[in-house]
């Protein structure tokens, strides 16, 4: 069965993104919490499950939890390994309401977890989640979308992933920046700039190409795949990309791909074209040896 792949444009639905958004922060800041560093933060992501978005499993006290934002029966639910169980609605709340209530849900089974409550990545409105009224949307119809969204999008980055022999992440969620993506690595150690923050010095200590999706920000206001490599090589902004409507991207120095073109039974080898074409053109200008790095195609 050909995926669908629904409508999400971002002005439709943006109040509930920005409210998601910072869901997402807080369930991530507990992941954060309780999970040792890993290279560019790869420990903090949270996963694609078949119902939505969830940390991995957590270690606290002798036991096990997750938390999960359930966009099927649109919920956050806490689990335990003893058994321990549960659930609220996802509902239009304001975001310090949220906050307290999965403190409270997570504190009723006999865990207490503190975590810096402030919100990262997000350049404005940063208002600390214990004082966050001002977000409290939540559109199941939209939530559901960009479960959808998402899902397909984790499908075809796995595809592409899989591609690729040499240092790779995990297809994951950036609750930092609210984007799937993965990111592939060419060993190189590199400099970054002395003005970087703590999160862009791990996330870029070594070279990398990216690819991902996110639905759009104030940098450019509609969903999309997008690739980046960094450093970026010289020459890179001119590389012919494909497929045809992929293109540029200056205010943040990668290519777009819009997702509102990506429709049709051929959706999927549009993305993929785009993620090698995208990979190929910073792999070749930036000197990789791809010819180690790659999976041979099969024959």
């Amino acid at each position: 069965m050909a995926m669908v792949w629904p409508s999400l444009p971002l002005d439709a639905w943006r109040p509930t993104k920005e409210t998601l958004h910072r869901f997402t922060q807080i369930i991530g800041k507990i992941q954060l919490a309780l999970t040792p560093v890993v290279s560019h933060f790869w420990n903090v992501t949270l996963r694609p499950t078949a119902r939505g978005l969830a940390t991995s499993a957590l270690r606290y006290d002798g036991r096990t939890f997750d938390v999960e934002l359930d966009f099927v029966e649109h919920r956050t639910v806490v689990r335990t390994s003893d058994g321990g169980r549960d659930a609220r609605e996802l509902r239009p709340i304001a975001v310090a309401d949220y906050y307290r209530e999965l403190m409270e849900m997570l504190a009723g089974l006999g865990i207490r977890v503190h975590i810096w409550d402030h919100p990262v990545e997000i350049t404005t409105d940063t208002i600390p989640f214990r004082q966050d009224r001002m977000h409290a949307a939540y559109d199941r119809d939209y939530a559901t979308r960009f479960f959808h969204v998402l899902s397909n999008a984790a499908e075809v980055l796995e595809k592409f992933r899989a591609r690729f022999l040499g240092t790779c992440s995990g297809v994951g969620f950036y609750w930092g920046t609210f984007d799937l993506a993965v990111a592939r690595y060419s060993g190189k150690r590199v400099s970054v700039p002395p003005a970087a923050g703590p999160i862009e010095r791990e996330a870029y200590s070594h070279e990398v190409s990216e690819v991902g999706f996110w639905p759009g920000d104030a940098s450019y206001g509609q969903p999309a795949f997008y690739a980046l490599h960094y450093p970026e090589p010289a020459g890179l902004a001119r590389a012919k990309v494909r497929p045809e409507l992929a293109h540029w991207q200056e205010s943040f120095h990668g290519f777009v791909l819009p997702y509102e073109v990506c429709h049709g039974p051929d959706a999927t080898a549009q993305i993929l074209e785009f993620c090698q074409s995208t990979y190929e053109a910073g792999a070749d200008l930036a000197g990789w040896n791809r010819a180690e790095l790659e999976r041979a195609p099969a024959t």
